[in-house]
C-alpha cells in the first residue's frame, strides 16, 4: 500500500491464507466482521497488529493482512505488552477464547486489563475446548458433558465480562458471531482508548452446537436480546418491555411498556459510564431477563503504555514523573524523597 493512502477495503485485510476452520464454526461470522470494520476505522494494515494464544479463535492471525504473532498458551497479553511498549503507535488487536483467557491465561489476562493497555481483546466464547476434542471448559455450564466430565460438569461457570469488570477493565462489550451488530461494537471498542473488552458467543459447530441459540436465534431475537444504546431506554419485545431499577431492593427488574411509555413504566436509560448498572447488566440471568448486547461499560482512564513513556522522558531528563497525572481516579498519592506512597 502507497505511504501516503489511508483508505482501505475489505481486500486490503483479507489474506490468501486458506481458512482451516469447521465447517459451519461461528469464527468466519467473526472473521469477516472484522475484515468488513477495519476500513471504517481508519487505520492502515502495516499499523495494525493481530496476537493470539492457543486455540481454535488462535489462528486468526493468519486471515488477516497485518502483523501477527500467534504465540503460547494464555500468553497473548504478555506479547501484547510488550508489543505495544515497544511501538506505542500500533494498533494492537488480541484474539482469544474462553479457554485461553480464563484458564491458563487468566492470570495474564487480568493484569492486561488492569494495567490498562491501549488494545482491543476479543474473547471468542464458545463455552468448550473446541481445538482439543471438546473438553469442558471455565465458561461451560453445570451439566455439560463432556470428555472431560462424562457425568456433566459440577463446576460453576466464569462469566468473561464479570472477571473483566472485577479485574478493573473500563470498556467492556458482548457480540454474537452472526450478529450484525457485531461490528458496531467493534468500532466502540476500537474508539475507547484503553483495554477494550469484547465477549463474543460463538458457535463451535462439532463439540457444543447451538449452545447459545435460546436468545442467539434470530426469530427469538426481538425477545430474548436487550440490545444496548448508550443514551437509550432499555428496551426489548420490540418495545413492549423494558428494563428498571427497584430503587427499593437496588435490583433490576423486566416491566411492561403500555402505548410505547417508557418513561411512565420506570425504564432506565442506558448510560455506559455508570459501573453500577454495568454490573447489574452483567449478571442479569438469562431466562427471567434477556441477555444484554452491546456496549455495557465505557469509561476511559489514562493507559499502561502513556504513563510508562512519559515516566521514561521524564527520567531521561533527570526528573521526577509526575505521578499524580498518571493515576487512576479517586487515588490518592504522594511523592516522597524515597518514592510514591499511596
Amino acid at each position: 500500500m502507497n505511504e501516503m493512502t489511508k483508505i482501505t477495503t475489505l481486500k486490503d485485510w483479507e489474506t490468501d491464507q486458506e481458512v482451516r476452520w469447521c465447517p459451519g464454526c461461528g469464527d468466519y461470522a467473526i472473521l469477516k466482521a472484522v475484515q468488513r470494520t477495519m476500513p471504517e476505522l481508519g487505520v492502515r494494515p502495516e499499523d495494525t497488529l493481530f496476537i493470539s494464544g492457543i486455540g481454535c479463535s488462535s489462528r486468526f492471525p493468519y486471515y488477516m493482512e497485518t502483523y501477527g504473532f500467534h504465540t503460547i498458551h494464555g500468553r497473548a497479553p504478555a506479547v501484547a505488552t510488550g508489543a505495544k511498549l515497544a511501538n506505542p503507535d500500533l494498533d494492537v488487536w488480541i484474539i482469544t477464547g474462553d479457554g485461553d483467557a480464563l484458564s491458563i491465561g487468566g492470570n495474564h489476562t487480568m493484569h492486561l486489563l488492569r494495567r490498562n493497555l491501549d488494545c482491543q481483546i476479543m474473547l471468542f466464547n464458545n463455552e468448550i475446548y473446541g481445538l482439543t476434542k471438546g473438553q469442558y471448559s471455565p465458561t461451560s455450564r453445570v451439566g455439560t458433558t463432556t470428555p472431560s466430565t462424562p457425568y456433566g460438569s459440577v463446576d460453576r461457570p466464569a462469566s468473561p465480562c464479570a472477571f473483566a469488570l472485577g479485574a478493573g477493565a473500563r470498556f467492556i462489550a458482548r457480540g454474537i458471531d452472526i450478529h450484525k451488530d457485531l461490528t458496531n461494537v467493534l468500532k466502540a471498542a476500537h474508539a475507547h482508548k484503553g483495554a477494550a473488552f469484547i465477549e463474543i458467543f460463538q458457535n463451535c459447530i462439532v463439540y457444543n452446537k447451538d449452545v447459545f441459540e435460546e436468545f442467539a436465534a434470530k426469530k427469538t431475537a426481538a425477545s430474548t436480546q436487550l440490545l444496548l444504546g448508550n443514551g437509550e431506554p432499555m428496551l426489548f419485545e420490540k418495545g413492549a418491555k423494558g428494563i428498571t431499577l427497584n430503587r427499593d431492593t437496588l435490583e433490576l427488574e423486566v416491566v411492561d411498556v403500555v402505548d410505547g411509555d417508557w418513561q411512565a413504566a420506570g425504564v432506565i436509560v442506558h448510560d455506559v459510564t455508570n459501573k453500577s448498572v454495568a454490573h447489574m447488566l452483567i449478571d442479569m440471568p438469562f431466562g427471567e431477563f434477556p441477555m444484554a448486547i452491546g456496549v455495557l461499560y465505557d469509561d476511559p482512564r489514562p493507559t499502561f503504555e502513556a504513563a510508562v513513556v512519559e515516566q521514561n522522558a521524564k527520567a531521561s531528563e533527570g526528573k521526577k514523573p509526575d505521578l499524580q497525572s498518571l493515576l487512576n481516579k479517586g487515588q490518592t498519592w504522594t511523592v516522597t524523597e524515597d518514592g510514591p506512597e499511596l
